[in-house]
């Protein structure tokens, strides 16, 4: 781990202004620590934010939800605004990482996890994301847990976080300030395909700092699922997982919300096939053709061929759930 700067600033307008290239941000420390000890990241500077007035969570005027930035990931899925109102989110965060590890993490924190891509973390091997044009051995070497969707040339990783599955079905906005002021990001925006630029996993300017996360009104309360496939029972990254949300006319299909984790370089969703379930019967055959078309164009791997199958048939097992209740 390199030396580095240490400064704590009590007001938003303090922190960005600390903010550079060379900084880094930190709230629970929970990834970032991890990449500093392994020589990923190597921070000149490094601004705590955790006394930032960032913790709370209100109601917005719409109906929604804001959600302070430096909320921890424990209390967000234990809050009682969330859990009744937004089962689906509950469920995921609760998928993720231990108990210590929620207890530590922050909302906006988990949007910034970077890829856990074995080739990434190993500083002896080249990898894109850490020094573009080195290259990208995960293409030909052990990709048993990488991307089937969206990935490049450049980089094939995948995003590690439950949450944020959760966040991309709900239409969720990211607040966001920088010393060129505020702005919102559609949540759906906020991260990034690797394309050429793989080192860049999301939106964000060197000086911008996630204040919220906006929750909008809609939570799909009686109909939505988080179903994780994974390697073990607990305290494992995703080898697919499915955020399934739905609201029915009796057996009809209004709306519908579908987002995939652990097969792309971010949460995935495909609304031309939320679209074409909309009108359609709650039925195995409907959820079977979405699954269909959301995995149509699946390019698989040497060593992860079978995510294909297994999201498909995650898809249909997760609409199921979320189609008799399946947020309890």
């Amino acid at each position: 781990m390199n030396p580095f700067n240490y400064s704590k600033p009590v007001e938003v307008s303090q922190a960005i202004n600390l903010a550079g290239a060379a900084s880094r941000f930190i709230a629970g420390g929970t990834n970032l620590l991890d990449l500093m000890k392994e020589n990923i990241d190597r921070p000149e500077h490094l601004i705590d934010i955790t006394g930032l007035p960032l913790k709370d969570i209100e109601e917005t005027p719409s109906g929604g939800l804001l959600i302070g930035a430096l909320v921890s990931n424990a209390d967000l899925a234990w809050h009682p605004m969330i859990e009744a109102r937004y089962p689906l989110l509950s469920q995921a965060i609760l998928a993720g990482a231990s108990p210590q590890l929620r207890n530590m993490a922050s909302t906006g924190g988990n949007l910034l996890q970077r890829t856990r891509c074995y080739y990434f973390y190993d500083s002896a091997m080249p990898c894109n994301k850490r020094e573009p044009g080195s290259g990208c051995p995960a293409k030909t070497g052990l990709n048993r847990i990488h991307a089937i969707l969206g990935a490049s040339d450049d980089c094939v990783a995948t995003h590690p976080s439950d949450m944020c599955v959760a966040l991309a079905a709900l239409d969720a906005v990211v607040h966001v300030e920088g010393r060129a002021g505020k702005r919102s990001i559609e949540f759906a925006d906020f991260h990034r395909l690797p394309e050429d630029s793989p080192q860049r996993d999301n939106q964000l300017a060197d000086d911008e700092l996630i204040t919220a996360i906006e929750l909008p009104p809609a939570g799909f309360v009686s109909h939505s699922h988080y179903l994780k496939i994974r390697d073990r029972a607990s305290y494992a990254f995703a080898l697919v997982s499915v955020a399934a949300a739905l609201e029915l006319d009796g057996d009809i299909i209004r709306d519908v919300r579908l987002a995939l984790g652990g097969v792309a370089h971010k949460p995935w969703r495909d609304k031309a096939v939320e679209e074409s379930l909309k009108g359609k019967p709650v039925s195995r055959e409907s959820f079977v053709a979405a699954a269909d078309a959301m995995l149509r164009d699946a390019r698989p791997l040497a060593h992860n061929a079978f995510k294909i199958k297994l999201a498909q048939r995650a898809i249909v097992r997760a609409l199921s759930d979320a189609a008799v209740g399946g947020n309890v």
